[in-house]
């Protein structure tokens, strides 16, 4: 019964002002259409019971199964979204009970499905008992408010999140990849409400009996990392030790990256060099690649596992790293380590350096702190304030990317895991950084001139 009280948000992500459809589209079948789809779906869930069967007995499967039961996540796609929407419990009605669960009542144009030029939406990964759950938040600002816009249920435990704007042969988008504790990581089109599926997938699990072939990871995505100049770009990060470079356009991994020793839960391309990626890993180490050359690469040794690795916006040669021991340490990728500090008691599972505000950057840990600092790169950070928000344990943080000092974060208590937070309501806060003037990145302003270099 534990297991089912679970009720946690494991990332979240902003999505820029401006970039989402006004009003978003819904789907809307009729009954027929439904009844049919759960006619296939029993088909195919039968046809996979048996492939499985088959599959276990000739590879002399155990009956037990791995502690998150990965071995089975994708046995087939199908299997997994039908169990995650209620499809395969709806199967088993008899046809005469199947029309009852169904409405065809049009659900009118709401005030509150119109998405404003002044909104921001917040894509979150949210874990509730069994189900798991991408709920897409409406927030804005100017008229201080929040709240769930649409969601989608997952096949798959959500471990990471990506915005990016590109679906092969579409113009630009809306969309949400999605890494899980599956291999395949999922495009999700969140421009769509009440979609049952995603727009395109990335990898596949090798199937004998349909002689389908193995494509892309062996394991659980932890990192994405779209290339905002060439849109057709996205790099995964995962438990199987590699880094791929996927080619969305044929949704085939183009590079793998073996240079990790342990798994990789961190990336992160740089702001003007398109083809630079950081990454990191639980080998205890950060590593910068040329993508153009991959196998020749720059590493440094880092205290603790790679908890978050970001470079810093208004400074092209330097990164920063958070680790599993708590510490929040600088490289410049000419000099090597700047400094270090110990941020907190347990690692560093928030990190966030403002593009706009000089010096401010915000960390946060399962010690259940978030913390602001002031920084530059020669000195230590001063710390300037220590707040709990009463979330539990913090899983992860991102500042907004329209409002330098909005955070969002997600946490592990149950009654109150989410939260969004202007930090300049703490006063210390607003007089170290109210007199600095903001930035405005170049590359912001030339992302449409710079797409499908």
């Amino acid at each position: 019964m534990e297991e089912q009280n679970v009720n946690f948000v494991p990332c979240v992500r902003w999505v820029k002002r401006g970039v989402a459809n006004t009003n978003p589209s819904k789907v809307q079948l009729s009954k027929d259409e439904l009844i049919q789809i759960i006619k296939d779906t029993k088909e195919k869930l039968n046809v996979n019971d048996v492939e499985q069967n088959e599959d276990a007995a000739m590879e002399g499967e155990p009956s037990g199964t791995d502690e998150f039961n990965l071995d089975k996540y994708d046995e087939d796609d199908e299997k997994g979204t039908a169990n995650a929407l209620g499809i395969a419990s709806l199967a088993e009605l008899p046809a005469e009970d199947q029309t009852d669960n169904f409405s065809e009542s049009d659900d009118s144009e709401k005030e509150d499905d119109i998405i404003k030029n002044t909104d921001n939406l917040i894509l979150v990964g949210h874990v509730e008992g069994d189900a798991s759950i991408l709920e897409v938040y409406v927030y804005n600002e100017e008229e201080e408010s929040l709240y769930v816009h649409h969601d989608i249920l997952l096949p798959s435990f959500p471990l990471c999140l990506e915005w990016l704007d590109y679906e092969p042969n579409m113009p630009k988008g809306n969309y949400c990849a999605i890494g899980s504790m599956s291999p395949i990581i999922e495009v999700w089109d969140i421009d769509i409400i009440n979609s049952i599926e995603p727009s395109f997938k990335l990898g596949q699990k090798a199937n004998q009996k349909k002689n389908r072939q193995h494509i892309g990871h062996t394991d659980a995505i932890l990192a994405l990392a779209w290339n905002k100049t060439f849109d057709h770009v996205i790099a995964s990060g995962s438990v199987d030790n590699t880094v791929l470079l996927w080619d969305m356009e044929h949704q085939t991994p183009t590079t793998t990256i073996n240079a990790f020793t342990d798994k990789v839960q961190c990336l992160e391309w740089h702001k003007l060099e398109a083809q630079t990626l950081l990454a990191g890993g639980c080998d205890c180490t950060a590593r910068v690649f040329d993508c153009r050359t991959p196998d020749n690469h720059q590493t440094w040794n880092i205290d603790g596992e790679a908890e978050r690795l970001i470079w810093n916006p208004l400074q092209p040669f330097m990164f920063i790293a958070g680790t599993s021991k708590g510490l929040v340490q600088a490289f410049d990728c000419r000099k090597g380590l700047l400094w270090s500090v110990q941020a907190h008691s347990k690692e560093v599972t928030g990190l966030a350096l403002s593009g706009q505000c000089g010096g401010l950057m915000v960390t946060a840990s399962p010690d259940e702190t978030l913390k602001t600092w002031d920084f530059n790169e020669d000195t230590t950070p001063k710390l300037v304030n220590e707040k709990e928000f009463k979330i539990g344990n913090i899983h992860c943080l991102e500042l907004c990317p329209d409002s330098p000092f909005v955070i969002t974060a997600g946490g592990d208590k149950k009654s109150n895991n989410f939260v969004v937070y202007d930090l300049q309501n703490i006063d210390v806060v607003k007089h170290t950084f109210e007199s600095r003037p903001l930035v405005q990145l170049v590359t912001e302003n030339s992302e449409e001139n710079t797409n499908n270099t």
